[in-house]
């Protein structure tokens, strides 16, 4: 008897990562700072989409990982007095790796604006 839940669980995470491939991603360079079980650190989005974002950091992060993270969008692209902060919730759907380069892209489950 094979065992469904592993290949339903297997299925499900290959289906949300299908739905966060297929949002149109921007190349938009943002700074983040983010929690998560390796630490805490700063880094910049590659690019961002609706679903989720693709940032370079050299710390290893296994899929699956779940992680905390801000996005600091600035005031005059939002056009806002101040930064705008995106509090969000997250997790590691891929890692891939160019080098010297690790690439994260993590989607986001949950996100809420900072209030001042």
């Amino acid at each position: 008897m094979s065992n469904d839940s592993t290949t339903g669980a297997a299925k499900a995470v290959k289906s949300r990562y299908a739905e966060v491939q297929g949002a149109a991603r921007f190349p938009v360079k943002l700074p983040i700072h983010f929690k998560s079980q390796a630490g805490e650190s700063d880094a910049e989005t590659e690019n961002i989409s609706a679903n989720g974002l693709l940032f370079h950091h050299d710390v290893d992060m296994p899929v699956g990982s779940k992680m905390e993270f801000t996005i600091s969008l600035p005031a005059d692209v939002v056009g806002a007095e101040e930064d705008v902060k995106v509090q969000c919730i997250g997790r590691v759907a891929r890692v891939s790796q160019d080098g010297e380069r690790r690439g994260v892209g993590v989607v986001i489950d949950e996100y809420r604006f900072e209030h001042r």
